[in-house]
């Protein structure tokens, strides 16, 4: 375990606010707008990952990264097609889930390649505990613990559901793991770029084990979204030989050799 400090501890403790924070808006809006035009608000969220790193990291990307970028966005929200229904509320709450997701994803990313280099475990070690208070204090306030006590006493939670359960946290747990061993390997925008592929293979697999049945404009929507990502992921990896091909600059013959703890002093008049 490593060791932090008092600010390194409280800075944890905000990144788990901002997962509980991101996760109840996300539930909330839900209720006032139509999962399609959720979906498609959600499909946006590569950009506002872009703009975060451009203005507080100021990092550029490549022209062609922008360009892939376009038909996984579009054909993400193809892919959702359906009826539109939202509130201004809705609106505004769903809009506001998507911004605090993409900071969450940057910041998970923050966590484990900046000062702190957590591994993954262990950040869900620290992380869920405390997300768990907070997620069981708001259920407290909005009526959903006592609701759901009383469904219990009512006899309505068998074995089955209780196994059920079970699983699904044991493949929330596992999930996490990959999904944040995935954001330290690939970075924050490739994580934002999945989550819109995921809707293409959410459908996919609808599809194939329940026989759902799709429009044309959903089909052209996966298909424009597959290619986006092939087309995304050799822009990337293109880009990422070049820089390790680049040749390493030595310093000059006679030179003084480099000492990487020397801290360089401030010189009068500078």
């Amino acid at each position: 375990m490593t060791t932090l400090t008092t600010r390194e501890n409280l800075t944890l403790l905000a990144f788990s606010l901002l997962y509980t924070v991101n996760i109840a808006i996300s539930n909330v809006s839900l209720e006032m707008v139509s999962v399609s035009f959720h979906q498609i608000m959600r499909s946006t969220s590569p950009l506002f990952t872009i703009l975060i790193y451009r203005s507080w990291y100021s990092r550029s990307y490549a022209t062609a990264t922008y360009i892939s970028l376009l038909p996984i966005i579009f054909g993400a929200a193809l892919t959702t097609y359906g009826d539109y229904y939202f509130t201004p509320l809705g609106f505004f709450l769903t809009l506001l889930g998507v911004i605090l997701a993409a900071f969450k994803t940057v910041a998970t990313n923050r966590l484990m390649t900046g000062n702190l280099k957590l591994h993954a475990l262990e950040l869900l070690f620290r992380m869920s505990p405390l997300a768990a208070v907070q997620s069981l204090i708001f259920g407290l306030f909005a009526g959903e613990v006592s609701g759901f006590l009383k469904w219990v006493a009512e006899g309505n939670l068998p074995s089955s559901y209780r196994t059920a359960l079970a699983g699904n946290g044991l493949l929330a747990f596992l999930l996490n793991v990959a999904s944040l061993h995935t954001n330290k390997l690939a970075g924050a925008l490739t994580m934002s770029i999945c989550a819109n592929l995921k809707q293409c293979l959410t459908v996919l697999l609808g599809i194939i084990l329940f026989d759902t049945k799709i429009g044309v404009v959903s089909g052209y929507g996966m298909i424009m979204t597959l290619v986006g990502a092939a087309v995304y992921s050799k822009v990337e990896l293109e880009i990422k030989t070049k820089e390790a091909a680049k040749p390493v600059k030595l310093p000059d013959e006679g030179s003084e050799p480099l000492n990487p703890l020397a801290v360089e002093s401030e010189q009068p008049g500078r």
